[in-house]
């Protein structure tokens, strides 16, 4: 699943469902690489999961704390629902970004090109099809437009289109 996240890699597999890997980001100025450690904590049985993990950016010395739960759904009978709740904490210089929103809203993006890569994967026909369904790559200068183009919309009322 790391390949449909933009700028996530994942580097190994440490067994007993921890994972270490590297997500990697730029907004405007700023960039960071954050390494860290995935502890995945699937309940099959239930349908549901948990996942804890941190990462470090060694160069900007930001730091990133991550608690997610998931919920799996049936709807009808061909589609699942996914219900995912998070709670992100960033401190160090990234941190200032966030005060502007400038990182919520750059998240936000980033969350909604990992569900449409996702589902460009789960819903592929052929498994060449599912393997060529990588994120985006969006750069930092394509956040922050987007991310302006967002807060233009919500100032101005306009919908959103699609």
């Amino acid at each position: 699943m790391a390949e449909c996240l933009p700028g996530a890699s994942l580097l190994e597999d440490q067994g007993n469902g921890v994972y270490r890997g590297r997500i990697q980001s730029k907004l405007g100025p700023f960039s960071a690489s954050f390494e860290g450690e995935a502890s995945i904590s699937p309940d099959a049985g239930n349908k549901t999961g948990h996942v804890e993990g941190k990462g470090i950016d060694k160069r900007g010395g930001s730091r990133s704390r991550l608690a997610l739960d998931y919920r799996l759904e049936p709807v009808g009978t061909d589609d699942t629902r996914v219900t995912v709740l998070a709670d992100i904490t960033l401190s160090g210089p990234i941190a200032q970004f966030g005060r502007t929103g400038l990182v919520t809203e750059s998240a936000n993006i980033l969350i909604r090109e990992f569900v449409a890569t996702l589902e460009r994967k789960l819903s592929a026909e052929t498994p060449i099809d599912a393997a060529s369904a990588k994120a985006a790559n969006l750069d930092g200068l394509a956040l922050l437009w987007m991310s302006f183009v967002r807060w233009v919309r919500q100032v101005f009322g306009r919908p959103r289109a699609g």
